[in-house]
């Protein structure tokens, strides 16, 4: 293989315009794809985002003539860096991802590569059934992916893995023809090898790989070595090298089967799940599909004192049929402490006496009908207490399993938020033995770790004989790299001694790939080399994988004793700097899943389908640029904004990534940085001073509205600041909230709790009536309302990066309100956008001496909603004081609500007029997101965002029905968007209010 360099820009510019699809060389892509979940990084020569097969037969070629490598890729999420490499990564995530057939009647499903795993199952889900295995990104990882790592997932013990699951697939070979590989009946199989020998020279690469793996495993020499030195069959999960072993208990095989066991068809799938890419390059996966799960599933959560205490429970409870049984050690139980999202998921936790966090077993004994699960739960329980076994074992149903699955899978991110350099890193996380070997196994694990003073985290599918373990290394000292190395080593010849496999689901890669000889032998291993040289001759398919790996420790992300500077911050980063806050991201690729999974992060990816406008491409192009620019000034760097150019700062991803990995606190950050090297755009200083240019206009609302009302004069001026044309502009009302208080309470006197109220930029010149019905609905409900003197919120600004200016704003809110505002006295606000700021940003900016006053201030800011819902709690507001009149409401969330806050308040408060029914809309963003919307660039994005679920779900309402948004920019978006009005949740409040 020659140096990628030997590949011009000239030679890639004209290749690309042959392609349908897109080739990219520039920095700022080959950048985003030089990494994944794992450890390692390699800059690729360029990423190819393919349109057609076409095109993929065009990147073979041009490999082959170039004698480059080619890289698929699906979603990115592999651990062992199984798609990272120095030559064109192919990118089919998305324009191959098309459910081709169903066939409810075989049970199978022909899929194209891209296909997401929980996507198939929605489609498949009318049908009764179900793709079985899974992975804990199942939510974002696709079949091709899946295949090419042979995934498990936690309910393997039903399922087993993809290959078990992998009927047929369509592939291109490495001489660019076409390949179909499914079962074969041994008559036909001989009778295809006869006809293979006699082509001689004539023989094509299909012809030659068939009698290659039929010399090999028609040796008995080979049989031999094979069954001797490969993972004992019990060990299920087996994904060390090439599955030869798999072969070998085929049809005309039938090495190692019991007498009673029929032998299965040959078919060469079984090789090709678990190769990493590096066989062939497919096209269209065949599935087999199951029977949907049983109807009702309930989760056992046994709390143990020690992860020894928890694998014997494994044991036990295998008798009971789970579905899966998996481990959360307390590790990952205290980050997720930490993480806002994964907090209320962790509901159900009770700690040990001793005030630390258990090892929790999570048995899933799903079944028909809940009886039958409580009555499994109850012997179940009954025989881990005979066993002295636990100390708490709490059974759950309906949503709380989803919240504790969703707590489980996350486990990979929220190892991410150990603060500091030290992280939990995979290494030798996918070792996989025994079931019933597991805790003599693991402790000889934790014996080899403590040795080395040395200890891990532990998790996942203790059923099936997988922890994933995973050391505590700081990666980017030369001590971190000796550790990486060392316990790698040490594993395999532990994994090694009882006979189980180094990979169990995550693969080789280039992590494991340098120890398989020792694994299985030299002998095998050299059969391994022999398979991929007989299906890739000239080494393109994602060479130095499973054969022929570099060293282990080699092309890592984070260089041995690297050196940053200290970067100098206008936020606070708390325990770390802004780069190790970038650094949290692990890859693991949350920030991918779509529409269809729900949530809010990440909009911009969910309208594109493109890996630049992820929230992990936005970490990882600032983690790069601040590590390796040779810039004096890392932030003087257009690659960072042109990455987060499509970042809506929707703060989506500080509440759903389990990294908690704020993708807008780095885009805000970066925008101030930036500017003080090239100055504020004009834009940027109109919408950050938006509070000074609307009061301005406030004097004059006749004139403002006149130009925004007449559509002709709207376009001209909107494309004077840069915004779109099309979009319409919020009006100025008659006279501003503050004057209209002021004018009024002068004739007033007000009794009640006093309330203080804090009129946002927003409300006070553009959304008055809602302010107005605020104050009003407050006091019918018995509250003095005061707005206190106080300044704008600082969003606009912030939006715009204008960091230096919220600061002051910041500062001198804390000041006025300081000595008012406490638990009694609440600040209470309208705009979500505006309130939260409080509680955000704020304790993130001040000056370290307002801090405390900054924080006190941030617990008692609450949303309207937030009040109301308190009050209800306290019985201080009833049902009795509003409407019986029966209203259906469907209510669109605020994303900075949604990550800061919760909309359960706002369900809960309109939901106190007893006959008022609120249904969430699953919307995430609305695509407005403050100014984003409004800019010509950005508009049309946007509109796509809104199309996703909100715009349809709305379209679809019956007028009576009420369509609910907190947010000024969501009432505004859906205003534009379907022609319906949105109320803000205190309008609707107060028209429920009962007549006097």
């Amino acid at each position: 293989m020659t140096p990628v360099s030997s590949v011009s820009t000239d030679q890639l510019n004209s290749f690309s315009k042959t392609l349908e699809g897109e080739l990219h060389y520039d920095n700022t892509m080959r950048t985003l794809y030089a990494t994944d979940a794992s450890a390692y990084r390699e800059m690729p020569l360029a990423v190819a985002i393919p349109k057609s097969l076409g095109d993929i037969k065009a990147l073979i070629s041009f490999a082959t003539a170039n004698r480059i490598s080619l890289i698929p890729r699906t979603a990115g999420t592999s651990l062992a860096g199984q798609v990272v490499g120095n030559g064109i990564v192919v990118d089919v995530s998305r324009n191959f991802t098309k459910i081709i057939e169903i066939n409810a009647e075989e049970r199978w499903v022909r899929v194209e590569p891209g296909v997401v795993r929980d996507e198939l199952n929605m489609a498949l889900k009318p049908y009764g059934l179900y793709f079985g295995p899974e992975t804990s990104t199942a939510n974002r990882a696709m079949i091709a992916g899946m295949v090419g790592n042979n995934s498990c997932g936690s309910n393997s013990i039903v399922y087993g893995s993809t290959r078990e699951h992998t009927l047929e697939v369509k592939a291109i070979l490495a001489d660019g023809s076409d390949a179909v590989f499914s079962n074969i009946r041994t008559a036909d199989f001989n009778a295809m090898l006869h006809d293979a020998t006699r082509k001689n020279g004539s023989a094509t690469l299909l012809d030659k790989i068939y009698l290659k793996t039929n010399e090999i495993l028609a040796s008995a020499e080979n049989q031999a070595e094979i069954r001797k030195n490969f993972p004992k069959p019990s060990v299920e999960r087996r994904n060390t090298g090439y599955a030869l072993d798999m072969l070998l208990n085929m049809e005309p095989y039938q090495a190692g089967l019991a007498e009673n066991e029929p032998a299965k068809e040959f078919n060469m799938c079984s090789l090709i799940a678990g190769s990493e890419g590096t066989l062939c390059f497919l096209t269209e996966i065949k599935l087999n599909l199951v029977p949907l799960p049983p109807k009702t599933q309930g989760l056992v959560c046994v709390h143990c004192f020690t992860i020894d205490e928890a694998l014997r429970a494994t044991i036990l409870t295998l008798k009971y049929g789970p579905h899966a049984v998996e481990l959360i050690d307390d590790y990952v139980l205290e980050c997720a402490a930490t993480n806002a999202e994964q907090k209320k998921n962790a509901f159900f936790v009770k700690n040990k006496p001793d005030g630390n966090f258990p090892a929790i077993l999570v048995v899933d004994l799903s079944r028909e009908t809940k009886e039958e699960v409580e009555q499994l739960a109850a012997a179940m329980e009954q025989e881990l207490r005979e066993a002295g076994i636990g100390f708490h074992y709490p059974l759950l149903f309906g949503d709380d399993t989803k919240k504790i699955w969703t707590l489980r899978k996350a486990g990979l991110g929220l190892l991410a938020n150990i603060p500091g350099d030290e992280k939990a890193v995979a290494v030798i996380e996918d070792t996989a033995i025994d079931v019933y070997d597991q805790p003599e196994y693991i402790r000889d694990f934790n014996e080899i770790l403590k040795k080395h003073g040395m200890s891990a985290v532990h998790y996942a599918h203790a059923g099936s004989g997988e922890l994933h373990l995973r050391p505590i290394i700081n990666l980017k000292t030369s001590e971190g790299h000796r550790q990486f190395r060392m316990i790698a080593e040490e594993i395999a010849d532990l994994v090694k001694r009882y006979d189980g496999s180094l990979s169990g689901e995550h693969g080789d890669g280039r992590l494991r790939g340098e120890f398989i000889p020792k694994m299985v032998g030299q002998h095998n291993y050299q059969l391994f080399k022999d398979i991929k040289k007989a299906w890739d001759p000239n080494n393109i398919f994602n060479p130095g994988k499973i054969v022929d790996t570099a060293p282990m420790d080699t092309f890592l992300r984070y260089e041995a004793d690297q050196k940053t500077p200290q970067f100098k911050t206008y936020f606070r980063f708390h325990d770390q700097d802004i780069l190790q806050h970038a650094e949290q991201c692990n890859g693991s690729g949350d920030c991918r899943k779509t529409q269809l999974s729900g949530g809010t992060m990440c909009p911009s990816f969910m309208a594109t389908r493109n890996e630049k406008d992820t929230t992990r491409a936005r970490a990882n192009i600032l983690r790069e640029m601040l590590t390796r620019s040779p810039k004096e000034n890392r932030f003087d760097n257009e690659e960072i904004k042109e990455v987060y150019d499509l970042c809506l700062a929707c703060k989506g991803c500080k509440g759903e990534c389990p990294s908690n990995v704020d993708v807008a606190k780095l885009k805000m950050e970066f925008l101030q940085q930036y500017h003080d090297v090239h100055g504020v755009p004009l834009r940027s200083w109109l919408v950050g001073n938006f509070s000074k240019m609307t009061g301005l206009a406030s004097y004059v609302p006749w004139a403002y509205n006149l130009i925004f009302k007449n559509k002709p004069l709207r376009k001209i001026a909107n494309q004077v600041v840069g915004f779109h044309p099309e979009r319409s502009m919020p009006l100025l009302h008659n006279t501003t909230l503050k004057k209209w208080y002021e004018k009024r309470r002068k004739g007033t006197s007000s009794t009640g709790k006093k309330v203080y109220l804090f009129c946002d930029e927003f409300t006070n010149y553009n959304d008055v009536e809602i302010g107005k019905k605020t104050i009003l609905v407050l006091e019918k409900l018995g509250y003095e309302v005061v707005i206190p003197n106080h300044g704008p919120s600082g969003r606009p600004q912030l939006s715009k990066g204008l960091l230096k200016d919220a600061k002051k704003i910041a500062e001198e809110n804390v000041r006025l309100l300081r000595d008012l505002i406490s638990y009694d006295t609440p600040l209470i606000g309208i705009e979500p956008s505006a309130i939260l700021t409080f509680r955000d940003e704020y304790p993130d900016l001040v000056s370290t001496e307002m801090l405390e006053d900054a924080k006190k201030l941030a617990q008692n800011a609450l949303q309207f909603d937030e009040f109301i819902s308190r009050e209800i709690e306290l019985k201080h507001i009833s049902k009795d004081q509003f409407t019986k009149e029966k209203r259906l409401i469907k209510l669109h969330g605020h994303c900075q609500q949604k990550a800061i806050s919760s909309m359960i308040p706002t369900k809960k408060m309109l939901s106190l007029p007893e006959n008022y029914t609120v249904q969430l809309i699953p919307s995430g963003c609305c695509g407005m997101a403050g100014s984003f919307g409004y800019e010509k660039e950005h508009y049309d994005i946007s509109m796509q965002i809104g199309e996703l679920v909100l715009f349809p779900a709305v379209r679809q309402q019956p007028e009576e029905v009420i369509i609910a948004a907190p947010g000024t920019s969501c009432r505004h978006q859906i205003h534009d968007g379907t022609g319906r009005k949105a109320l803000h949740p205190a309008e609707i409040l107060f028209e429920a209010l009962a007549a006097d």
